[in-house]
Parts: C-alpha cells; sequence; structure tokens
C-alpha cells in the first residue's frame, strides 16, 4: 500500500489550513455582474449561502449556481452552512425570475439546486420543473444541471423534478454511509442511493458528489464508489470538507492534493466515467465540463 500524505489532526490545524485551500477574494467587473443580479432578481445562491470557496473564480467568470425555494432548510445536516428551519412559503414567481437571470447573464451552461422543503407535500417539485421549463423557454441553447435533494422516497415528485428538459441531475452522497448518522441525521444512505438509480433509469446522466476529511477511511470511500458504480452513476466530484463555523463537524483531515489525485484513478479505475476530485472542487465546479463526458 503507497502512503500519501495527509495534514490530519485538527488540534495541530484549526487556525491555520494548508498552502493549497487558499482561494483569490471575489473581486473584479464580471464579479460585481454577478453580485448586481443576484441582487437585483433578489435571487438566492449555494456560492453565498454555502460558503463556496470558488465564488471568486465562478463569479468571476460570470457563472453562478442558484438555490431556489428560499434559503432556510428543514434539514439539520451538520457539515451546511445553510440556515436550518421552518422556512417561509415559496415564491411562485422565483422560476420566471432566475430564468430572466440566466438569460441576462448569457451563460451556456446553468446550475440550479435548492434547499430542502421536507414540510411540502411536492418537496418543492413543481417549482423545480417551472424553473427548469422557464430556463429552457428563454435560453434554449443553455444547458442545465438541476442539483436536487432528498425527495424522502417521494418517486413522482423526484420524477416531476427531473422532466423539465434538464441535462444533468445531481443528488449528493455528502460523505460514506458510516458517517450517515453524524454528518446527514434526516437522511439515508441507501434511499439517496435508490434516488440516482432511478435518475439514471429515468435517462438522465447522473452525478454525485461527496466530502473528504470528515474522518472516512480509504475503504469506506472505496466501498461508496463501488456503490456508484452499482446504481450507473455518470460523474462524481470529491472535495475537501471545510467547517463553516465551530457548532460544525470539525474537519479531521485536511487531504492532500496527491490523496485526491489517488481517488480520481480509484473511481475511473471502478467504472465511474468521469472523477472531478481535489481541494476545493465542489459539487458545481466546472459542471458545464460534465455535460458531455
Amino acid at each position: 500500500m503507497i502512503e500519501l500524505p495527509v495534514v490530519s489532526k485538527p488540534a495541530e490545524n484549526k487556525r491555520r489550513k494548508p498552502d493549497w485551500l487558499r482561494v483569490k477574494l471575489p473581486i473584479g467587473p464580471e464579479y460585481a455582474k454577478v453580485r448586481k443580479l443576484v441582487d437585483n432578481h433578489k435571487l438566492h445562491t449555494i456560492c453565498e449561502s454555502g460558503n463556496c470557496p470558488n465564488m471568486g473564480e465562478c463569479w468571476g467568470a460570470g457563472t453562478a449556481t442558484f438555490m431556489i425555494l428560499g434559503n432556510v432548510c428543514t434539514r439539520s445536516c451538520t457539515f451546511c452552512a445553510v440556515a436550518t428551519g421552518r422556512p417561509p412559503e415559496y415564491d411562485a414567481e422565483e422560476p420566471k425570475r432566475v430564468a430572466e437571470a440566466i438569460k441576462l447573464m448569457g451563460v451556456k451552461h446553468a446550475v440550479i439546486t435548492s434547499v430542502n422543503r421536507d414540510e411540502l407535500k411536492d418537496r418543492g417539485a413543481e417549482i423545480w420543473y417551472q424553473t427548469v421549463v422557464e430556463t429552457k423557454k428563454l435560453s434554449p441553447e443553455t444547458t442545465i444541471e438541476t442539483l436536487i435533494p432528498d425527495v424522502k422516497g417521494n418517486w413522482d415528485a423526484l420524477y416531476r423534478m427531473i422532466d423539465g428538459g434538464q441535462e444533468v441531475v445531481s443528488h449528493n452522497m455528502e460523505t460514506v454511509k458510516e458517517l450517515y448518522r453524524p454528518v446527514r441525521p434526516q437522511a439515508k444512505y441507501d434511499r439517496s442511493l435508490e434516488e440516482l438509480r432511478r435518475i439514471k433509469e429515468y435517462g438522465k446522466r447522473s452525478k454525485s458528489g461527496a466530502m473528504l476529511g470528515l474522518g472516512e477511511t480509504d475503504e469506506q470511500v472505496f466501498r461508496l464508489m463501488d456503490d456508484l458504480v452499482e446504481v450507473g452513476l455518470d460523474v462524481l466530484t470529491l472535495g475537501q470538507y471545510l467547517q463553516p463555523t465551530k457548532r460544525h463537524h470539525e474537519v479531521i483531515e485536511y487531504v492532500h492534493p496527491d490523496k485526491f489525485a489517488f481517488f480520481k484513478e480509484e473511481g475511473e479505475k471502478r467504472g465511474i466515467k468521469y472523477v472531478e476530485s481535489g481541494p476545493l472542487v465542489r459539487s458545481s465546479y466546472h459542471a458545464e465540463r460534465h455535460v458531455h463526458v
């Protein structure tokens, strides 16, 4: 077994991230343009709500991942920076506003995600469907990836969510099976796998993502990959977990870039068509590359 380097033990590294995790501050005219569009259209982005480290790079390139159905989630995952609580009533006009912003930005590939809306009977599926339909209507040449939540086994809601014409449908596993209870207490590993299986069987390009550095072992990551191959996954993203606040799950390891490269090779060797793997990789990072791979 080849020993690949990691920087571990949060007690030694709590206040200092490795050099490879440094990112540029969000600046520049394109960033300002996206900032203005998001504000003017009263939109939410996971870039902001999730404290994404790539916001400067992506917004600087004129792209953003839009978050629909509000910015308050009904789940309380211990890794996530999005606010938890009882969401307000959703806005039925949101699909049109998102579609208009995407057209004004002129993006070739749009990524749309949402919070969990467990209190809604259809999990927000109708808003999902209308957002994709309205976007395709205004920007027919734009390809779309939808990063959808766990529908808690409501498969009718799932099929409505993914029937709007999007090219890629993503649902994140987030972590290995053994860490679901402390990391995703209201989710179920096998249920998320089943959701991905149904997405693939529906004829969509399927995609998922997971974080490293939460305390998982190599063998557990390999089993996750094998399970994803079993449900026909097309694209996998692997990135470093970064602790949003002291109240969230601690970082157990800062995984070295060489280890991420190792997992990329292992994933593709096991049969996943495309693996995007690196410390700063997030679900929508380089998403435009995942449409046709």
